[in-house]
């Protein structure tokens, strides 16, 4: 008989060890889960700002002195973009993505979800006749910004046109994101 209640109360213990253990995974993985869970939130439930088109052009200003090109923007995330700024600049030499001076700023105001905007740029129609040419090359970089909770993202672009199919091609595209929200 003590044999038996030996072997049960040893049982017993192995069961409740066990059971801690699986007890401890459980509560691991939550933590895990949860972790992951604010990742995602942080990367679904905010804006996500960039092109929904390549840069067009629209044809000649009406004082013939600029040609006018457009780009659609458009906030593909699930929450509003409440300050979407636009900084461009354009230049007949390649442009980096650190570009600091000479941008043009233009504040296209909020973008609701899946709302969309266009944004013009005006290039010298003598600059665009040596482009078309083949004289000169021309550049343009296209920088989105607008804050999101963690801080601010951007959605940058750099592209070239090219005269022999005459649209413009886009060469370097990247997001930046703020710290936090990155894996």
């Amino acid at each position: 008989m003590q044999i038996l209640e030996t072997v049960g109360v040893l049982g017993t213990a192995i069961a409740t060890v066990f059971l801690v253990f699986l007890l401890w995974k459980a509560i691991k993985q939550m933590e895990a889960t949860v972790s992951l869970s604010k990742i995602q939130t942080n990367l679904r439930f905010r804006a996500w700002v960039g092109p929904s088109s390549s840069i067009v052009p629209m044809g000649e200003s009406s004082d013939g002195k600029q040609q006018q090109y457009e780009i659609t923007v458009k906030n593909f995330g699930e929450i509003v973009a409440e300050h979407v700024v636009v900084n461009c600049k354009k230049d007949t030499k390649e442009i980096t993505k650190d570009v600091s001076s000479g941008l043009e700023q233009f504040n296209l105001g909020p973008i609701l979800p899946n709302m969309e905007k266009k944004y013009w740029i005006f290039v010298d129609s003598e600059l665009m006749a040596k482009v078309k040419s083949g004289e000169e090359k021309l550049f343009t970089y296209l920088y989105f910004d607008y804050p999101v909770p963690a801080g601010n993202s951007g959605y940058g672009m750099i592209s070239e046109y090219e005269p022999k199919k005459e649209i413009f091609i886009h060469r370097k595209m990247w997001v930046d994101n703020p710290k936090e929200m990155s894996l």
